[in-house]
């Protein structure tokens, strides 16, 4: 049985987790907040549930980025007009700042992730 293909995969899994490291030291934003942030700067609402899809997440995972995003006053919480249930989520301006002041150049990218 061929398994070169698991080991490719605990490669590149390892680079993402040596690259959210250094993204974290560097931002203080772990990879799924940050990919949240690039998400909604196309200045989109989007729910909860839809951010969970777009991310790959869980809507438990999903949910605790939000949570935590919008605790720093990154993200911005609106009620729908129509349902005062429904939530919609967007970036506010300290979460465009913080998302302008990450360079990726400042970062290495992990040889395993450039090829991507």
């Amino acid at each position: 049985m061929d398994n070169g293909c698991i080991c490719k995969i605990r490669d590149i899994y390892r680079a993402i987790t040596h690259f959210e490291l250094q993204l974290q030291r560097a931002t203080g934003l772990n990879i799924n907040e940050a990919m949240l942030l690039c998400l909604l700067s196309d200045g989109e609402t989007r729910l909860a549930g839809r951010i969970a899809d777009e991310l790959g997440l869980t809507r438990s995972n999903a949910s605790k980025v939000i949570a935590s995003l919008e605790r720093h006053g990154l993200i911005l919480r609106q009620t729908c007009q129509e349902d005062s249930r429904c939530q919609l989520f967007h970036i506010g301006p300290r979460g465009l700042e913080k998302l302008e002041r990450i360079h990726c150049d400042d970062l290495q990218m992990p040889p395993e992730l450039r090829a991507l």
